[in-house]
């Protein structure tokens, strides 16, 4: 049965279009999408649904972004399910005939919760690579084609093994996601089955990862440098920057790698560069990369990203919205976006 769900009334504030943070890159006034797009606007949504409300409540905010007539394409970026609750078959196969009555394309990039963390007791202490490999299999099942009603092509990395990264280009943006989860990037041990470390199988399949993504952000930024391309979009689950606290090792250190492929890669790139994330649950934009950044010595990289803006979308009991980015017109910010709340 579908529960009623209580409308939370975001502040006004929070309903105010929210332009690219001063100081962004100034969109790069070379013309040429490359798909025809003009207006461009997707939404972005993460971590959701939550608990037996959210999975009530689930159909009826699909619906409204289908009946948002400025939105294209939607991004999901990752944990479908709360961490306390099982990664069953049935529930994934819940959530794939939800995304499927979205009438515009669907990317979607796993979370933590449907696969990392799935060793806990109270989610069935299985083991996670096995639920990575159920996740491909029932959302990724069309390699190279995005879910939805209406679908567009993306270039995958399935003959990889990888087919959640993916990559494509609108409105002269070129888009990407990389599987980049929370719990040290999958590398917490799995205490659900009796692990005080990592397992062999579990770094092995945390270096594999790691490399493919890297290799997928390399050749995104080639591609976008190749067609000069206005900016790039980076779509990831983890916080590598969460705020509210001071992380540790254990929290932290299989993000290094990554952390230092962005900064590489957005220095190298002339235009505004964006780092789209869920995980921490609270709305946030931010510079964690910025010269000058705390960041970059918790990480110890090496340079600065001074053209990435992060954007953390609202999550979990704060999932009272999806942000709806628009692509501004050549001239203008890259990318403007603003928080629209769900109806009741």
């Amino acid at each position: 049965m579908r529960l009623t769900r209580t409308l939370v009334v975001l502040p006004l504030l929070a309903l105010a279009a929210v332009a690219a943070p001063a100081g962004a890159a100034p969109a790069d006034p070379r013309a040429g999408s490359g798909s025809g797009d003009a207006a461009y606007s997707f939404a972005v949504i993460g971590d959701v649904p939550y608990g037996d409300a959210q999975i009530a409540a689930f159909p009826r905010w699909i619906q409204q972004i289908n009946r948002d007539p400025a939105v294209r394409s939607v991004v999901h970026l990752g944990d479908i399910k709360n961490g306390s609750t099982v990664c069953s078959d049935d529930y994934f196969a819940l959530i794939r005939s939800d995304f499927d009555t979205f009438e515009d394309p669907l990317v979607y990039t796993p979370g933590d919760n449907e696969w990392t963390d799935c060793h806990r007791t109270n989610n069935g202490a299985y083991n996670p690579l096995e639920r990575l490999a159920k996740v491909r299999a029932v959302f990724f099942d069309h390699p190279g084609r995005t879910l939805g009603r209406e679908t567009f092509p993306v270039t995958s990395q399935a003959d990889r093994g990888f087919p959640e990264n993916v990559r494509y280009r609108r409105a002269g943006l070129t888009f990407l996601t990389a599987n980049v989860t929370g719990s040290n990037n999958g590398l917490q041990p799995w205490s659900g089955l009796g692990n005080t470390e990592p397992t062999p199988e579990q770094r092995q399949a945390v270096q594999g990862r790691t490399a493919a993504d890297i290799d997928e952000l390399r050749q995104a930024f080639a591609t976008a440098r190749a067609r000069h391309d206005r900016g790039v979009v980076v779509m990831q689950q983890a916080d590598m920057f969460d705020p509210t606290y001071t992380p540790t090792d254990n929290d932290i250190s299989a993000f290094r790698p990554w952390v230092q492929a962005l900064v590489d890669e957005a220095a190298a790139f002339s235009g505004p560069v964006y780092l789209l994330d869920g995980d921490s649950h609270a709305y946030n934009t931010d510079r964690p990369l910025a010269t000058g950044s705390a960041w970059l010595t918790t990480y110890n990289v090496h340079g600065a990203a001074d053209n990435l803006t992060r954007v953390t979308v609202d999550g979990s009991s704060n999932n009272t919205d999806y942000l709806r980015v628009t692509v501004g017109a050549p001239g203008t910010p890259l990318l403007s976006w603003e928080r629209v709340p769900y109806a009741s």
